[in-house]
């Protein structure tokens, strides 16, 4: 088994590099993916973790954009990941150097719009929690919490810092086609990520997914840690349909989702090794 979505504390995850690399080993897999969000900071620490402990490595990146299609009457945020990427290489290193001083920018306004809500939260103990690198969101839902503004994390997304929320900034997006063109001028691999985030019913993603495709894009998330079982079997036949490598991963960020764990997602999940191997396959042939 393998798990190619995970993420560490260089992003909007809890653990170490390393400490994810181990949890990899713990539950049995031939390889991981570290796919930290818009960051590869974190490569370094597990490819020499991974060494170690004999496990694959798949460098990876997850990227945030923007994506309007037909079943939409407006613009949805989607995540695409990225693989076999390092740090850099271009023209994808320039590109997250960009988004991540846009996040450093955004970080500073959502400070200033939580302490004029009246949450007595500053950037200094959010930034301890994220070990200083690659703050996100989660950091400061878990600083709400432990203020005692809210009771989970997930109520400080639902009540502040999610897209319906009262203290809520947009960051900077790219669109899925300029990600697309990013991984394949890199030399990595395109991959849409937990896609039934984005619509209600699988059948709305085949036209959509179809143009992507002709742009480059590699594969499906469809084996995701939070899925039903049904919901992956339909999510592998489309990818099968339209030439698109069914991936997966387990989604795992530590203490910020608990109930997902590297490898197993809620317990039930089961990423094929033979997906890496057709996500090698096609890399090469790009």
């Amino acid at each position: 088994m393998i798990d190619l979505h995970t993420h560490s504390y260089f992003s909007d995850g809890s653990e170490s590099p390393a400490r994810v690399v181990e949890l990899a080993k713990r539950a049995g897999l031939s390889a991981i993916a570290l796919t930290d969000h818009d960051r590869l900071d974190g490569l370094e620490e597990a490819s020499k973790k991974a060494t170690e402990l004999g496990i694959t490595l798949v460098a990876g990146c997850e990227l945030s954009c923007v994506w309007k299609f037909s079943s939409k009457e407006k613009e949805v945020s989607c995540h695409m990941l990225i693989y076999f990427v390092d740090m850099g290489i271009e023209p994808l290193s320039s590109e997250l150097l960009r988004l991540q001083n846009d996040r450093d920018t955004r970080n500073e306004r959502l400070i200033g719009k939580l302490n004029e809500l009246g949450f007595e939260i500053s950037i200094e103990e959010v930034s301890l929690m994220a070990k200083g690198q690659g703050i996100g969101r989660p950091h400061f839902a878990q600083a709400l919490v432990n203020h005692g503004y809210v009771q989970s994390v997930q109520d400080a997304f639902d009540q502040i810092l999610g897209s319906t929320g009262k203290a809520y900034i947009p960051k900077a997006r790219l669109t899925p086609e300029d990600a697309i063109n990013l991984a394949n001028a890199s030399g990595g691999v395109a991959v849409v990520a937990h896609p039934l985030f984005l619509v209600d019913n699988v059948k709305d993603l085949v036209e959509p997914l179809r143009e992507l495709r002709s742009f480059g894009l590699v594969g499906l998330e469809s084996y995701y840690g939070r899925y039903t079982k049904s919901e992956r079997q339909a999510l592998v036949s489309l990818a099968r349909d339209l030439d698109l490598v069914p991936t997966g991963g387990s989604d795992y960020h530590g203490s910020y989702k608990p109930d997902l764990n590297v490898g197993t997602g809620l317990g039930d999940l089961k990423v094929p090794d033979q997906v890496l191997e057709e996500l090698v396959s096609r890399r090469a042939s790009t």
